[in-house]
């Protein structure tokens, strides 16, 4: 039932404010999310991730997977329900890791959708990508704060946004900090344009140049950065696959309707062989996404390890997703690279998410290093 009453609010509320000109258009973009909120908390729709007690309608994830992926039909569905990244996965650094006093300041105005976050982990070269390791962005003790010095870009949301959780280097190692927009020293140098759309806060490129933080801007512990950060990853990377399968189904709706009305050599593109081959694909590939995602859930509400499984399911979802969205271009024609429909958006959306949360190369490195390492069996 609640499914069935979110494919409703999707197609009626947020579908319909969908607009080419909005994709790009940061602060607008802000102002439709805020209005959809709105409606999404008055429906029963919420913060689908969160606890009861926070506002949220606490669902395992396997009751997340399908929600998610109904959110994630419209670009606008995630950020309506409050259950978009970046400032998702930053609720959960949040509430697991951030003090009481943390919590009071920026969870509580995040859960509300009164403000926006950013992570600012990614660095230009030499500093951190793919590798974290190579982390530039330093953070000193002078007394009893700290300054901290370094060059992010890439950020997701960081167009607006009132504080960055921020990774930098110091003595005891990488640390997570949090950071005021407001703080001397804080600098949004640009919106960086990319070829995806509908990001909230846009991809921002920041500098630190001497900012000061006091002592209780530390998330967490001092030195346990990199824990953090990979906390965030699982759930985060399991959270996109959720969404992009929505996005990826309705491009192949809208594929499949279009093969359906429009005839070419005397028949429906329908009856072609070659467009059946490509649907009947597309729907293999969106139902092994979905029991891998599927899997992954059932092993986190059993609160086991998912480290193997998400970097698999991961990988082949963001590469699966894709590949349905192009055949649905394909199907289409001219009008599926056009902006008269949403699936030339959908398909530069899920593009990049073969680089989101980890390279696809990457997590195939980890996985095989894994397997040889600990002798796994196929």
């Amino acid at each position: 039932m609640l499914r069935e009453r979110l494919r409703d609010f999707i197609n009626t509320e947020a579908i319909p404010r969908e607009d080419p000109q909005l994709a790009h258009d940061v602060g607008r973009l802000d102002a439709v999310i805020g209005e959809l909120r709105q409606k999404a908390r008055a429906a029963g729709l919420y913060a689908p991730q969160l606890p009861v007690e926070l506002g949220g309608l606490g669902l395992s994830w396997q009751d997340r997977a399908g929600i998610l992926e109904e959110a994630g039909r419209s670009f606008l569905g995630p950020g309506a329900l409050n259950c978009a990244p970046p400032d998702q996965p930053n609720m959960i650094n949040l509430l697991r890791n951030g003090t009481p006093e943390q919590r009071q300041r920026y969870l509580m105005p995040l859960i509300a959708g009164t403000l926006r976050s950013c992570f600012a982990m990614t660095e230009p070269a030499p500093g951190a990508g793919s590798d974290p390791g190579m982390l530039k962005t330093s953070a000193v003790r002078v007394g009893k704060r700290w300054h901290i010095n370094g060059h992010k870009w890439f950020i997701s949301g960081a167009v607006g946004a009132a504080f960055a959780i921020v990774l930098a280097q110091t003595e005891e190692g990488a640390t997570l900090f949090i950071v005021d927009a407001d703080q001397p020293g804080y600098e949004v140098v640009r919106n960086i344009g990319s070829m995806d759309g509908y990001q909230i806060g846009g991809h921002g490129e920041l500098r630190f140049t001497d900012c000061e933080v006091d002592e209780d801007a530390v998330l967490g512990e001092v030195g346990k950065g990199f824990d953090y950060a990979q906390e965030r990853l699982e759930p985060a990377r399991l959270s996109h696959c959720m969404r992009f399968i929505g996005r990826a189904s309705r491009a192949m709706e809208i594929a499949q309707d279009y093969a359906v009305s429009r005839t070419s050599f005397g028949k429906p593109l329908s009856e072609l062989q070659q467009v059946q081959a490509m649907v009947a694909d597309s729907h293999i590939d969106l139902h092994a996404s979905r029991l891998m995602s599927l899997h992954c859930a059932a092993r986190m509400d059993a609160g086991e390890s998912v480290k193997h499984e998400s970097a698999m399911t991961k990988i082949f979802v963001s590469e699966a997703v894709y590949r349905v969205a192009d055949r649905a271009v394909q199907i289409m024609g001219a009008l599926g690279i056009s902006d008269d429909t949403p699936v030339s958006m959908i398909l530069r959306e899920l593009r990049p998410f073969r680089i989101y949360d980890g390279a696809s190369e990457l997590h195939r490195a980890t996985i095989a290093r894994r397997v040889f390492r600990e002798g796994l069996c196929p």
